[in-house]
């Protein structure tokens, strides 16, 4: 399937059936919400994505009562709503799929429907039954959650089961993308937004939702915030120049002899204005960069110092380190794979 147009928005379909879980529908709603639109209002780096906008559709507009009662409002019917881009089917209450034949015509009709008008068609966990049940699944590989696996034995044997994977994308074009367990939807959100937006735009999802490994705390995790608005038009002019020439020697000096004040009144009025003393600045700015290469090259970590302005890798290995919290290899590693789906 063609990446949409940028300038446009891509449709996500929510779909809510009785005993669907609430939390991870919400959830998704409010991630996909989010793309295109949060990293920028949180760091000031502009984000050139399409956004994503996500609809609850189900049966009607009446409310539908979710697992553990929980009540649903959608936002457009059946009826209503077409031309999904993503349709996304969240787990079920395994307790409502004792005997899933039969059942859910209208959704599986209204899916099926979707799929043969160009939607990439989703489950997370339990939610591939329903799947199953609309017949997307037979003879492609698929996963769940590993306490269904007999309900595929049992009622859809011609579905290739493969209840050890996370996220298993199949079919023409990989337009059946299945999940396995309940905190699968998160692999799956990624997977999306990385397919519809680009890896960078995911991995800055996992990073303003602390996605992935967190034993080391939320530094890894964390990005340059955007500095203080500001009417001091003499040290706009110095962040102007310092965005280019972060890795000079001295950025600090040069930015202080350019700007024509004396060291002590331009960083006074530096951090007044910005709210970072000159240096904090300057290695924030760095180490942004070298996050940027450790994301998506596979440079030499000594280059990569190198290249944002230490000649010396071992300090910026510490600098690393202190910002993040973690290591630049550990860094690479984590978030290369973050948007990489296929686990």
């Amino acid at each position: 399937m063609p990446i949409p147009d940028p300038t446009r928005s891509v449709s996500v379909s929510l779909v809510a059936v009785p005993a669907v879980s609430a939390a991870i529908l919400y959830s998704l709603n409010e991630m996909f919400n989010c793309v295109g639109i949060v990293w920028e209002s949180m760091t000031g780096q502009r984000s050139d994505v399409c956004s994503m906008t996500p609809r609850i559709v189900a049966r009607t507009t009446d409310p539908v009562t979710a697992s553990f009662d929980i009540n649903i409002l959608p936002s457009h019917s059946f009826d209503e709503e077409h031309g999904s881009d993503v349709v996304i089917v969240s787990n079920l209450d395994m307790k409502d799929l004792v005997a899933p034949v039969g059942r859910w015509k209208e959704e599986t009709k209204w899916i099926r429907d979707q799929y043969e008008r160009g939607a990439i068609v989703c489950s997370v966990c339990t939610g591939s039954v329903l799947l199953a049940e609309a017949g997307l699944l037979d003879k492609h590989e698929a996963t769940t959650h590993w306490s269904a696996a007999g309900i595929f034995r049992e009622f859809y044997p011609d579905v290739l089961l493969k209840p050890d994977r996370i996220l298993v994308p199949t079919g023409l074009e990989h337009r059946i993308v299945t999940s396995g367990g309940p905190s699968s939807w998160t692999d799956l959100a990624l997977y999306l937004i990385a397919r519809f937006c680009g890896e960078e735009e995911a991995r800055r999802i996992a990073k303003i939702f602390l996605i992935g490994d967190r034993s080391e705390g939320q530094l890894p995790f964390a990005a340059m915030v955007r500095p203080k608005q500001h009417s001091d038009a003499v040290i706009a002019q110095s962040q102007i120049w310092i965005a280019d020439n972060y890795a000079f020697a001295n950025p600090v000096s040069r930015m202080a002899r350019q700007s024509g004040l004396a060291d002590r009144t331009f960083k006074r009025r530096f951090e007044k204005a910005t709210g970072y003393a000159p240096l904090d600045y300057v290695q924030s700015l760095r180490i942004e960069e070298a996050k940027q290469m450790l994301e998506t090259t596979s440079d030499a970590i000594e280059e990569i110092a190198i290249n944002v302005g230490y000649e010396e890798p071992s300090s910026f290995r510490r600098l690393f380190k202190r910002i993040t919290g973690i290591t630049p290899q550990k860094y690479r590693v984590r978030f290369q794979t973050v948007a990489s789906g296929v686990r």
